[in-house]
């Protein structure tokens, strides 16, 4: 991870986060055990809990226990633990946190409904999800955000790294782990076409799959046509694809309809941190028969002797079967710590109560960081091209509104 490491080198001597309480609520994995240990470092104190029920390595969740974190997590938590662990992190003796780390919005949600004076309280939260964002914005709305959100999941180094390139290669992994799959000439359908179902379609294309993609947004849907693939309504090819990917951040995208249409051995798997894109309770009913074939795989069988391969259980299949790159993790790390060390160290009356993105400087700050791996050699501008194109001669060298 050195990105994460070289910011913790440059900044670790002036605890930039001295005073910081900070909540995390994330998958608690080997790379995220550096990430908890860079802040440490940084002066934070930390209490930690996963955002999903199946992300969490249990030996890293005991090592960053042993040295001193409180951590509330474990492998195949209950719904029941899950929130247990998320309330235990607000429980701390004489400790009250002012900033929270989340991944997907739950820690956040559950402190504006269960502790609404520590809420209020908060200098700011940092979300790296799209699901969170919703959350935040949909907080924002109702006038119910009461500090300075920054939305990591939208910041150029968190999106085009983490959601494209990482899934294009864990959606690989995780169906490979979870099945004896050979991907060519599989028809996929592949329901979104934002940073992750382009990751996703481009892997899957590059191995012979035959990959459809379902839109909502006509940019989105023509970019997918532009680069190959035909765009549909999922309702047209269910009964003939053998795998169905979800990748939208929105709920019931796969119904019990359209699940009842599928062919025998289909696999339906999540890539998104959305739950319920997937309703998998419609599939608790007493005509279908649950075989829990393996770890994260379970078959589905119809009366009529139809079989659903269902990896996950519906959740975010490639934090559950796989792991998320830890070069990847190192952008995504760097980049939330940033936002951390912005919003506890800005001046009062900075930042409002509002959802903001890191300033384009910070964006490029963190890809320097990690272009050193490849011996990337940047040309520089000359001051006479500078003056030309209107812009500062070390960046930034985007507007912000610039989409890469």
């Amino acid at each position: 991870m050195p990105g994460l490491m070289s910011l913790r080198k440059q900044v670790m001597e002036d605890k930039p986060l001295r005073g910081a309480k900070i909540i995390g609520c994330t998958p608690i994995t080997a790379p995220t055990a550096v990430l908890i240990e860079t802040l440490g470092s940084l002066g934070a104190e930390l209490r930690w809990s996963a955002c999903n029920i199946y992300s969490t390595q249990n030996e890293v969740g005991a090592a960053l226990a042993e040295a001193g974190f409180p951590i509330f997590a474990w492998r195949g938590e209950s719904v029941d633990d899950f929130w247990w662990c998320i309330e235990k992190c607000f429980e701390g003796k004489n400790w009250k946190p002012n900033m929270i780390l989340d991944d997907g919005g739950d820690a956040t949600n559950f402190c504006q409904a269960k502790y609404p004076s520590i809420f209020k309280n908060l200098i700011g939260i940092v979300e790296e999800s799209t699901t969170g964002i919703h959350r935040l914005y949909k907080l924002l709305k109702a006038e119910k955000l009461l500090m300075p959100a920054i939305n990591i999941n939208n910041c150029v180094t968190k999106t085009k790294f983490d959601n494209r390139y990482s899934c294009r290669e864990s959606v690989i992994v995780s169906l490979k782990k979870c099945t004896d799959l050979m991907f060519g000439a599989k028809q996929i359908v592949l329901c979104g076409y934002g940073e992750v179902g382009k990751g996703c379609c481009q892997s899957l294309k590059g191995l012979g799959c035959i990959v459809y993609v379902t839109e909502i947004d006509p940019i989105c849907a023509l970019q997918a046509c532009m680069d190959g693939f035909k765009v549909v309504k999922l309702s047209e090819v269910i009964r003939q694809v053998d795998i169905v990917i979800t990748a939208t951040g929105n709920k019931n995208v796969v119904i019990r309809e359209h699940m009842d249409k599928m062919k025998s051995g289909c696999i339906v798997c999540c890539m998104s941190y959305c739950h319920n894109e997937i309703d998998v309770a419609a599939l608790r009913t007493p005509e279908l028969k649950w075989e829990k074939v393996r770890s994260q795989v379970d078959h589905i069988r119809w009366p009529d002797g139809k079989t659903m391969i269902l990896l996950a259980g519906g959740h975010h299949v490639n934090y559950t079967c796989s792991s998320i790159p830890s070069f990847v993790t190192s952008i995504t790390g760097t980049t939330q710590i940033l936002a951390l060390m912005e919003l506890f160290n800005a001046p009062i009356g900075r930042y409002k109560s509002d959802v903001y993105l890191l300033p384009k400087k910070m964006d490029e700050y963190v890809a320097n960081l990690h272009l050193a791996t490849f011996d990337a050699h940047l040309t520089e501008l000359s001051e006479e091209q500078a003056k030309y194109m209107g812009l500062p001669k070390n960046g930034p060298f985007k507007p912000n509104h610039y989409r890469y």
